[in-house]
C-alpha cells in the first residue's frame, strides 16, 4: 500500500513514503538489478529516492515528488493486474505523467489504464497499446466507423488495427477481414517482375501477412483465406468485383450494358427506385462465371463479385443476410439435395416512369391472350367467360363485342350517325400503332411501352394475360401457384419480365408438340402444331394476379401465392472478358442486373484496413471509402511524410483530411515519434529527419528570389514530389 507523509509547513522540499505490499516482491517494483529504479532516478535527478526493505522514500521538489508518488501508484495498479513492469513501460508512464502535468498534452487516462488495456491474447502474448496516443487510437476504432491513423513508421498503426480486426472477427462483430495496400512501388513495372501475379504483389503485402501470423494460429490462416473470411489484396484488385462490359443493368429506361454507364446515371435498386451511379471503375480482362438461378435467370460476373445470400438455417433463425463472393460459393451450392443459397428479391415493384399507351393495359392483356390480331378479319375475342367479354368491351371505347355463338365474339366499331363504311376499326388502328397487327398466337409480344411502364400498368397487362390464358394451380395443403401457357417465345419472356419486375419469380418449361395426344374440337381430332411454353408464377403477397372472379376466388381460397423465393442453381466458368465495376448510392448497395437478379459491390459486415494509404491518389481514396457497407468498419493508416506517388500526384491521404475533417463518424488519430514502439533509435531518427526538414524549409523560405518579383520554384512537398525512393526528402 502506498502512503504519503505530510510536508512540513514552509519547507521547500516534500517527502513521499511508499510501502510495497508483501505479496509483491520488491524485484517486481525495482526491476532486476534495480533496472526500473535506475530509470526512475534518471528521470528525476533532483529527487532523492531511498529503498529500505519494502519501504521507498522520495524527497525533493514538491512537484517532482508528487510525480514520483503518482508513478509508484500507477506501477502498483499495473502490477496488481499480474502484468510485469518493464523499463520501457516505466519510461512511457513517466512521459504520460509529465505531459499531463505540464499542460502541453493533458490526459484524462492514467498510465495504468493505457498499459492494462488488453486488445487480443494470442499464442502466449497479449497485444495492448503502449502509449497514450495509441490508446486513444484504439478507443477511436471502437467508437467511430472510419478511423485514420496517421504517424511515422513504428508507431503501431497497422499492428493495432489488425489486432482490433481479429478481435472483432473472433467476437463475431464482423464476418470478414479485408486487408489492402497500394502496390505503387512496382508501378507500371509490375508486369516485368518475375512470377505469377500473386508472386509479384506478395512483397507489398508481406507486412500484413506477418501481422496475421502474430495474432492467429498459422494453421488456421490458409483455411480462413480460402473461405474468404480473410482477404489480403492490393487496393487495385480489392475493388475488382466486376461484370463484363456487355452485361445488362436495369435503368429507369430499361436494360443497358453496364459498360455504357457513367457517373450520375440512374440504375434501379432493390426497392425498385432509381439510384445514381457513384463510380465506374474499368477492371480489365478477368475470368468470368455464369451465375444461374433455379428459375433459369442468369448473369455474368467475375470470381470476386459480391452476392447477398442466405441459407435455410439463416432464414429459420432470423439471421441477417450474408455477403459472399462468387468464388466462395463454387462447389458449395447444395445442402443435401436442396439449393443452399437464397437470393433476395425486389422489395417493391420497379418504379418505371409512367408512359401514355394507346389501349387500356388490361384490355391489351386480354387481347394478347385470347384475341385474334391477324388483321385479315375484323378483330375477335374468344372466351367462355362472359365476364371477360364485358370487361373487354368496357375497356375499349368506341367498340362493342358482338356474340357470334359459343366462345366467339367479334369486336365491332360502334357506328355513329354520318360514319362511312370505310372508317378503320379503333382496335385495328391501335394494334397497328403497336406493331401487333398481323401477329399470331406464336408471335405475340408485349410492347415496350407496357413492359417499362408504371407498376399499375404492368400488373394490369399481366392480369389480362392470366385471366385469359392462365389460371391458379391448387394442391391440397399447399399455397397456390399461377400457370400461364403460350406458344409465343416472345410473349413467354415478356410475361417472365412482368412477373420479375413486380417482385415475383417465374419458372418456365416447354411441352413439345411432337408426340402429344391430339386435342378434340368440332367433333374431330386436332394435332398440336407448335410447342407450348408453360410459365409457373409466384407473386409477392399483396399483388393480385387475377380479376376474373372464379380464378380470383380459387386463388384466395388456396391461401394466395405463398412466398416467392429464388436460389442459386449453378456457377460455371464462362471464359475471359473485359470487365467494369460500378458503385451505386443505394443504402443497401444493391442494383438490378439481368433477369432482375440483385447484386452489389459494397462490403457489409467487414473490418477493412487500408495500409500505406499515403500512396493512394484522391480517386483511389474516394473509391475505397465509398465501398463501406452496413455494419462495417474502416481503418486507414499511413505516413504523409513518406509518399511514393509519381511527381505531381497528390496523396489521397493528405487530401482526405481537408475533405472529411468535420464529417461525423470519421476520426483522425495523430501519432508522433513519442509513440514509436520499435527500437528507441527509430524515434530519434524520426525526430532528426523532422528537424532537418524544418531547417531546410526555413532556409528555402529565407532564400532571396533569383530575379526581382520572382520566386524560386518550390521543392516537392514533404515526403512527396518526384522520385520513387521511399521516404525521399526535399533538399535544402
Amino acid at each position: 500500500m502506498t502512503q504519503t507523509s505530510p510536508r512540513q509547513a514552509g519547507s521547500e522540499q516534500a517527502r513521499a513514503h511508499f510501502t510495497v505490499p508483501p505479496k509483491h516482491p520488491m524485484v517486481s517494483v525495482l526491476g532486476s538489478g534495480d533496472a526500473l529504479l535506475r530509470v526512475i532516478e534518471d528521470a528525476f535527478p533532483a529527487t532523492d529516492i531511498h529503498v529500505r526493505g519494502n519501504e521507498i522514500t522520495a524527497t525533493g521538489d514538491p512537484a517532482e515528488v508528487a510525480l514520483v508518488q503518482r508513478l509508484f501508484d500507477e506501477m502498483m495498479l499495473v502490477l496488481r493486474t499480474g502484468q510485469p513492469m518493464t523499463e520501457d513501460a516505466v519510461e512511457r508512464s513517466i512521459a504520460m505523467l509529465r505531459g499531463g502535468n505540464s499542460g502541453e498534452a493533458p490526459a484524462e487516462e492514467s498510465p495504468a489504464e493505457v498499459l492494462t488495456q488488453n486488445i487480443l491474447s494470442s499464442r502466449g502474448r497479449t497485444i495492448r497499446p503502449k502509449t497514450l496516443n495509441q490508446k486513444r487510437y484504439v478507443d477511436a476504432i471502437d467508437t467511430h466507423t472510419v478511423v485514420f491513423g496517421i504517424g511515422p513508421a513504428g508507431t503501431g498503426k497497422t499492428y493495432l488495427a489488425m489486432a482490433k480486426a481479429v478481435q472483432a472477427l473472433q467476437s463475431k462483430q464482423v464476418t470478414r477481414i479485408i486487408l489492402t495496400r497500394p502496390a505503387v512501388e512496382a508501378g507500371e513495372r509490375l508486369g516485368f517482375l518475375p512470377g505469377t501475379l500473386y508472386e509479384k504483389i506478395d512483397p507489398y503485402l508481406r507486412p500484413l501477412y506477418d501481422a496475421l501470423h502474430d495474432m492467429l494460429d498459422p494453421d488456421s490462416i490458409p483455411r480462413l483465406m480460402a473461405a474468404g473470411t480473410i482477404e489480403v489484396a492490393p487496393l487495385a484488385y480489392m475493388r475488382g468485383r466486376a461484370q463484363p462490359v456487355f452485361s445488362k443493368v436495369l435503368t429507369p429506361d430499361g436494360f443497358r450494358p453496364i459498360g455504357d454507364l457513367a457517373v450520375g446515371d440512374l440504375v434501379v435498386g432493390s426497392n425498385g427506385e432509381p439510384t445514381p451511379v457513384l463510380g465506374v471503375y474499368p477492371q480489365g480482362e478477368k475470368d468470368i462465371y455464369r451465375v444461374t438461378a433455379q428459375d433459369g435467370s442468369w448473369t455474368l460476373c467475375c470470381g470476386e463479385h459480391l452476392w447477398t445470400v442466405r441459407t435455410a438455417s439463416d432464414r429459420r433463425r432470423s439471421r441477417p443476410w450474408r455477403v459472399l463472393e462468387t468464388q466462395e460459393m463454387i462447389g458449395n451450392l447444395r445442402a443435401a439435395h436442396a439449393r443452399r443459397y437464397e437470393l433476395p428479391l425486389l422489395s417493391a415493384p420497379v418504379a418505371y416512369p409512367e408512359r401514355d399507351v394507346p389501349i387500356a393495359p388490361y384490355a391489351l392483356g386480354l387481347l394478347l391472350g385470347d384475341g385474334c390480331l391477324t388483321g385479315s378479319t375484323t378483330p375477335s375475342f374468344s372466351t367462355t367467360d362472359p365476364e371477360l367479354a364485358t370487361a373487354l368491351e368496357a375497356a375499349l371505347p368506341g367498340v362493342q363485342l358482338r356474340h357470334k355463338g359459343g366462345a366467339d365474339y367479334v369486336i365491332n366499331r360502334v357506328r355513329q350517325s354520318g360514319d362511312v363504311v370505310t372508317l378503320e376499326n379503333p382496335v385495328t388502328g391501335m394494334l397497328r400503332e403497336m406493331d401487333l397487327l398481323g401477329t399470331r398466337s406464336c408471335s405475340k409480344f408485349v410492347p415496350d411501352d407496357y413492359l417499362h411502364n408504371s407498376a399499375e400498368v404492368r400488373l394490369a397487362v399481366l392480369q389480362g394475360l392470366l385471366d385469359s390464358d392462365g389460371g391458379p394451380v391448387t394442391r391440397q395443403e399447399r399455397t397456390c401457384r399461377v400457370q400461364f401457357t403460350t406458344t409465343s417465345i416472345l410473349l413467354r419472356d415478356d410475361v417472365i419480365s412482368l412477373v420479375q419486375s413486380l417482385g415475383g419469380v417465374a419458372y418456365t418449361r416447354r411441352r413439345e408438340a411432337a408426340g402429344r395426344t391430339p386435342g378434340h374440337a368440332g367433333g374431330r381430332d386436332v394435332n398440336y402444331r407448335r410447342d407450348t411454353h408453360l410459365v409457373d408464377i409466384r407473386l409477392p403477397e399483396g399483388i393480385e394476379p387475377f380479376r376474373l372472379a372464379r380464378k380470383r376466388d380459387a386463388y384466395r381460397e388456396a391461401g394466395g401465392g405463398g412466398s416467392p423465393r429464388r436460389h442459386i442453381d449453378s456457377i460455371e466458368p464462362a471464359g475471359r472478358e473485359e470487365t467494369v465495376c460500378i458503385q451505386v448510392a443505394a443504402a443497401d448497395s444493391l442494383y438490378v442486373t439481368e433477369g432482375h437478379l440483385l447484386t452489389h459491390n459494397t462490403l457489409n459486415d467487414a473490418f477493412i484496413i487500408l495500409d500505406e494509404a499515403q500512396n493512394t491518389n484522391p480517386e483511389q481514396m474516394k473509391m475505397f471509402l465509398t465501398r463501406l457497407g452496413f455494419d462495417s468498419k474502416i481503418v486507414v493508416t499511413g505516413d504523409v511524410t513518406q509518399v511514393d506517388l509519381p511527381g505531381g500526384t497528390k496523396s489521397g491521404l493528405r487530401q482526405v483530411q481537408e475533405i472529411l475533417g468535420d464529417v461525423e463518424g470519421v476520426h483522425f488519430s495523430e501519432l508522433s515519434s513519442t509513440d514509436v514502439v520499435r527500437h528507441k533509435l527509430v524515434g530519434r531518427i524520426v525526430d532528426a529527419y523532422d528537424r532537418y526538414d524544418h531547417r531546410a524549409e526555413e532556409a528555402r523560405r529565407s532564400e532571396p528570389a533569383e530575379h526581382p518579383g520572382e520566386h524560386p520554384p518550390a521543392g516537392p512537398a514533404r515526403g512527396g514530389g518526384s522520385g520513387s525512393g521511399k521516404g525521399q526528402r526535399k533538399q535544402p
